[in-house]
């Protein structure tokens, strides 16, 4: 039976009830974006700023805002999860011989722990309020992070990343648009003051200045999202990063009042929390799929995968590794192949080197061929 509730109670309501689906805020706002917030997006794409991810540049004017995306949306429902970590996780970058994995993907993939609560939320609003709705979590083209800004869930640090009073930089986000007019919350104010530490501890300098991101410096966008060879010029500064990078994250100082997940499946993974370096470096596919099941790390597959635990690798200085790296120089991929033959080049000798450019002589992909004369004429000049 449809249980209808007037629109002064709906908005209290909707709170309750996502408050009891584990949502850790929620706030209201109108379904569209003011037009210095489409350009600051219009400006970042123009400048290529997206790298290869193509899909922020498609279909610009629908992306801009949520009431072009859907034009029957009157409000949107912004909600966050928080997935704060039990403690500071930047110390594990010092773990060399041990791989770092970003705090987000430590546990089940998010989208589908927030995106089924969403989903609940919305049918029972659709059930009580009438209307029509949408769910999203990350899944389509819409500016989030301006709307929960606009919404008042937080504010858009110079990081660009959205940042609470509440739970500091660890939020997960997700929204409910809506053909209901829900009276909207007001807007966060920007809290960064003169702070810029999450602009200068980045290892890359990816942020051209306070609010901007450059993806094509970012080692989470390297690590992720890029598809092909890193740069020679950021492999050292990746460290033992090998999915994602947290560093401006956890170098807010609003996270002195953040607080450890209490969602039991954003709960971190014993095995995702610093793994052996050499023991990721045995996953072939059908091990990859298995250890990363249910996890947004599967997603960037087994290739682009072991691409980055080998160049980790060749970060370490430990020379424990040259055997596994000699390993992955016969690879089934070149991109594996091709980083091998870097990271094993930062633990030997220039003849050791050289000797094992003579083992594999007869290398077919060209890519590969040129990172080993790049290593011999590196080691050359060192």
């Amino acid at each position: 039976m449809t249980i209808r509730i007037s629109k002064a109670e709906l908005p209290g309501r909707i709170r309750e009830r996502a408050e009891a689906l584990g949502f850790s805020s929620i706030r209201f706002t109108k379904a569209d974006l003011p037009p210095v917030v489409q350009d600051r997006y219009r400006q970042a794409i123009g400048l290529g700023r997206h790298g290869s991810m193509a899909w922020l540049a498609a279909e610009p004017d629908r992306r801009s805002s949520p009431v072009h995306l859907w034009p029957e949306a009157r409000s949107a429902i912004t909600l966050a999860m928080n997935y704060g970590p039990s403690a500071d996780p930047r110390p594990e970058l010092e773990a060399k011989g041990r791989a770092y994995i970003s705090v987000y993907a430590r546990h089940r993939d998010y989208h589908e722990v927030i995106k089924g609560r969403l989903k609940e939320l919305g049918q029972w609003l659709h059930r009580v309020g009438g209307g029509e709705i949408k769910v999203f979590v990350d899944t389509a083209p819409l500016l989030e992070k301006p709307l929960a800004q606009q919404a008042g869930l937080g504010w858009q640090g110079k990081h660009t990343n959205l940042v609470s009073r509440q739970f500091g930089s660890w939020l997960f986000l997700g929204e409910i648009l809506t053909s209901i007019d829900l009276p909207s919350d007001p807007p966060e104010a920007d809290h960064c003051g003169q702070c810029r530490r999450c602009l200068d501890v980045c290892p890359t300098a990816a942020f051209p200045a306070p609010y901007q991101l450059d993806a094509r410096r970012c080692i989470s966008y390297l690590t992720i999202e890029h598809k092909g060879p890193i740069d020679r010029e950021f492999r050292h500064l990746l460290g033992n990063r090998i999915y994602g990078c947290d560093d401006c994250l956890a170098a807010c100082p609003w996270n002195k009042f953040a607080s450890a997940a209490s969602e039991v499946k954003l709960a971190a993974l014993p095995d995702r929390v610093t793994p052996s370096l050499e023991e990721l470096s045995h996953l072939d596919d059908a091990s990859f799929r298995v250890r990363f099941s249910g996890s947004p790390i599967k997603r960037i597959g087994r290739d682009r995968f072991m691409r980055n635990v080998v160049l980790a690798m060749g970060n370490s200085g430990d020379a424990r590794f040259v055997q596994p790296l000699t390993r992955r120089l016969g690879d089934a991929s070149p991109l594996v192949r091709g980083a091998a033959v870097w990271a094993l080049a930062q633990l030997v000798s220039q003849a050791e080197l050289e000797s094992f450019a003579s083992a594999h002589a007869g290398e077919s992909d060209p890519s590969v061929r040129e990172e080993w004369r790049q290593a011999s004429r590196d080691k050359a000049f060192a």
